[in-house]
């Protein structure tokens, strides 16, 4: 099989990395989406991708980069919509509304955007593609003070429900990975091996582990492949089984 051109966004992070790390070993050829900076510059270069940078939340210009990638690429076969932020937490009662506005715009509205955009090209191009998106398991399990978060992935399962019926017809399958807390370097940092706030995590967790980024990148090749192609509008947890406790 020909390297496909795999776009992936949010590539300038943790789980982005492993993304493409995974998605390069299955042979294809990655191309990263983030915020343009050294990070995302950083992020290309050390796995050999080529990058677009562009603000998600930006309609037009997130157009644009997918007309960009084409150009440079040829068609877009796969598209992985990882970006997303969670570090805006809050209360019921005191959580801003401007920072949940900031989360809908880049979770919901940033994901919607894209798959649009890369939808109406795999369309017109006849691709028979696949859309994966990192949704969460919060997005059916609640957790105190992350509601702004929970919300709008619960609005992305929403979202691959939505595409994955409408874009049937065109052969373009849609599912999303939902994965329990990431154990990420980034995640260890905070909550390092031992540490209360890890310990309480994993509490809740049946198989008592944080879900590994290289098992969730597994699933997000799994769902493009071809061994998937029967699986279309599904939520796959990847969670050491919290959604059952």
């Amino acid at each position: 099989m020909s390297a496909r051109t795999v776009l992936i966004t949010g590539g300038a992070g943790g789980i982005g990395h492993f993304l493409a790390e995974a998605f390069q070993s299955a042979g294809d050829r990655v191309v990263l989406i983030d915020l343009p900076g050294e990070k995302l510059d950083a992020a290309g270069a050390a796995l050999g991708a080529a990058v677009v940078g562009v603000d998600l939340t930006d309609p037009q210009a997130v157009t644009g980069a997918v007309a960009d990638v084409v150009a440079a690429h040829g068609p877009i076969d796969v598209l992985v919509n990882n970006a997303g932020i969670l570090h805006l937490h809050g209360d019921v009662l005191s959580l801003p509304v401007a920072d949940y506005d900031t989360t809908i715009r880049v979770n919901i509205l940033g994901t919607f955007a894209m798959t649009q955009a890369v939808a109406k090209h795999m369309v017109e191009a006849g691709t028979r593609g696949a859309i994966v998106n990192i949704s969460s398991i919060g997005g059916r399990q609640p957790t105190p003070g992350m509601g702004a978060y929970e919300t709008s992935k619960a609005a992305v399962d929403a979202q691959t429900r939505w595409a994955a019926i409408e874009l049937a017809a065109h052969g373009i399958r849609v599912n999303a990975v939902a994965p329990g807390p990431v154990d990420t370097p980034m995640m260890k940092m905070g909550m390092p091996e031992g540490s209360p706030m890890r310990e309480a995590w994993i509490s809740r967790i049946p198989l008592k582990q944080m879900a590994d980024p290289v098992q969730v990148a597994a699933a997000a090749v799994f769902l493009a492949s071809d061994g998937a192609a029967d699986i279309t509008g599904v939520s796959l947890p990847v969670d050491g089984g919290q959604l059952l406790a």
